[in-house]
């Protein structure tokens, strides 16, 4: 079985590059989408990272943007090594190219295991954690069949059906992605399987070692569960179940969306059903997945949040260049960039006066997602003036970019 320490002379990631993009991705508001901006407007993390200090005052925030400690990431490189795991960054060629694919794609992940599961064709297998027997067992089943076909399946490692696909689908690969860090085993019951899985699969991990789950840990790993997968099935889901949230998940991804169905008066069957009258593929067995599984191939997924165009990222460098204009993306003299690229960006300290931009978007917008195009014809503003103030407001955590060119106003 190929391991994933064997693999690391195929990266063109050094150690500098892995710390850089580690602590850009974990800078507090600076979510994937941003992330991905960053690195195209700055070339690379490390010019990003220098840039924070300037950002961090122009976008008004009376404490710093401040990127997680070197120490710290030292400290979880070795701790990781030492368990045999490895950092993905999402322009490492081993990075998976469906989860790539996905706009908010988490531009670092932790892998554990066998690294060559990522290279399958997979199939995300979720429900019920209050399954039923019969719910379970069909789970297991459907794992076990698919994987004899050479499919991989990818689940959460959460009670239920997430448990009995993975022991269906332990011995041909499985793929389990857990919501907090990768040393940590949740719910702790399954100690035993994520030891299987560890031995046998492969362990998936988008949050930094030792950070337990939380609430939006959940829906969080399960955009990354259909964005390894080509298609997900629902076995057993109520209507306000997560699993629905990972199905909707999946068809924005453009993802193939099936579902199981059950007797119309099981509350846990109202989920899947839903999903079958609204369009989902109805499975009986794994045939019918096979049967309507597309095959995507590696050059039709799109880079993340089509930020990491292919070809246009250096591998010797490190740095993004645009075609048009690359000699400008060079660094030589950093500070002095920096500010050029902030006048470029339009960025300025937030005015205190109601009539500024930024307070005009936030009048605009609500704990309700709205489309950042529709938000710009509403405020009749240049949209590169808009994009800069949105940039400004989500460094301040203000607002909240999210997939599909959307954005939302954050609590105060």
């Amino acid at each position: 079985m190929a391991r994933i320490h064997e693999h690391a002379a195929t990266s063109h990631f050094d150690d500098d590059m892995i710390r850089d993009w580690l602590r850009l991705a974990r800078t507090p508001h600076v979510g994937p989408i941003t992330f991905y901006r960053l690195l195209q407007k700055f070339g690379s993390a490390r010019a990003a990272l220098d840039a924070l200090p300037s950002l961090s005052q122009a976008s008004g925030k009376q404490k710093k943007l401040t990127p997680a400690p070197l120490a710290d990431i030292d400290h979880e490189l070795n701790a990781l090594r030492k368990m045999g795991g490895l950092i993905l960054c999402a322009d490492d060629v081993r990075y998976p190219a469906p989860l790539r694919a996905v706009e908010d794609a988490p531009p670092v992940i932790t892998v554990l295991g066998n690294i060559e599961l990522l290279k399958r064709r997979c199939v995300g297998v979720v429900g019920a954690r209050n399954a039923s027997m019969n719910g379970r067992n069909f789970a297991r089943k459907l794992a076990a069949d698919l994987s004899a076909t050479g499919i991989g399946v990818v689940s959460g490692l959460a009670r239920g059906i997430d448990t009995a696909a993975h022991e269906g689908s332990l011995s041909g690969g499985t793929i389990a992605v857990v919501a907090g860090g990768i040393d940590i085993v949740y719910p702790p019951e399954n100690q035993k399987l994520y030891d299987s899985i560890r031995a046998e699969g492969l362990i998936v991990a988008e949050s930094p070692l030792a950070q337990e789950p939380f609430a939006q840990s959940f829906p969080r790993r399960n955009r990354v569960i259909s964005g390894l997968s080509q298609g997900v099935v629902v076995v057993e889901a109520s209507l306000r179940s997560g699993s629905l949230i990972t199905a909707r998940v999946a068809a924005e991804q453009g993802r193939d969306v099936f579902a199981v169905p059950g007797h119309p008066m099981d509350p846990r069957a109202e989920g899947t059903n839903s999903l079958i009258r609204d369009g989902a593929v109805m499975v009986r067995n794994a045939q019918d997945i096979l049967d309507d599984l597309r095959t995507l191939q590696p050059d039709e997924f799109h880079t993340a949040a089509g930020m990491i165009p292919g070809g246009l990222f250096d591998r010797a460098t490190g740095f993004i260049h645009d075609d048009k204009n690359s000699d400008d993306d060079v660094f030589a003299d950093l500070d002095d960039d920096i500010l050029d690229m902030m006048l470029d960006l339009g960025v300025r300290p937030v005015p205190s006066g109601p009539a500024d931009l930024c307070e005009a978007i936030l009048d605009h917008l609500s704990t309700t997602a709205v489309q950042v195009d529709d938000l710009i014809r509403a405020l009749g503003q240049p949209t590169a003036a808009v994009q800069s103030a949105l940039l400004t407001l989500e460094l301040s955590g203000r607002i909240q970019r999210l997939p599909g060119n959307r954005v939302v106003r954050l609590a105060a």
